[in-house]
Order: structure tokens, then C-alpha cells, then sequence
């Protein structure tokens, strides 16, 4: 799957992310690993309900931009966010 470009504004700051989805080591979920301005600064995995926890957080992004993060990941996947895999067994 190619990365995506997502962009926060939160309190008048906007910043840009490029958000890159990895299968996890166990095959059936994906990981999500964030990059602002290249630099990895958060990845996520989803639980069996489809909900991102914060994996790593190796910046320090503070906890309201993570859960900006996660639901805006989240909407980019309407369907799950393990659907392109399922498709892909199916």
C-alpha cells in the first residue's frame, strides 16, 4: 500500500504527516508508522476491534496530536483497517 499525507490542525498549529501501513508480524494487522518532514514519529496498530493504540511515540508528540492521529488514520480506512487484507485472502 502506498503512504498517505494527512494533515492536523489543532490550536492554530497545522502540520503535515505521511502515514506508511505495514503488515504486522503476525500477518493479519497493520501497523502504521508516521513521518513528519521525514522523520518517523509515531506508529499505531490496530486492536480486534479496529481501534489505533500508540505503539511508539519516539518525539514526544503530545497525547491529544497521537489521538488526532489515530482518528484521522482511521477515517482513511472507512471500511477496517485491516480491509485491503482481507481483500487480499479473499
Amino acid at each position: 500500500m502506498e503512504n498517505y499525507q494527512i494533515t492536523i490542525g489543532k490550536n492554530k498549529e497545522v502540520r503535515h504527516f505521511e502515514v506508511g501501513e505495514y503488515l504486522h508480524h503476525d500477518g493479519e494487522n497493520c501497523k502504521f508508522k508516521v513521518f513528519e518532514d521525514g522523520k518517523f514519529v509515531a506508529s499505531f496498530e490496530a486492536d480486534e476491534h479496529q481501534f489505533l493504540h500508540i505503539c511508539q511515540n519516539p518525539n514526544g508528540l503530545d497525547e491529544a496530536m497521537l489521538h488526532l492521529l489515530a482518528e484521522e488514520i482511521e477515517s482513511h480506512h472507512p471500511y477496517g483497517i485491516n480491509d485491503n487484507i482481507k481483500k487480499l485472502k479473499s
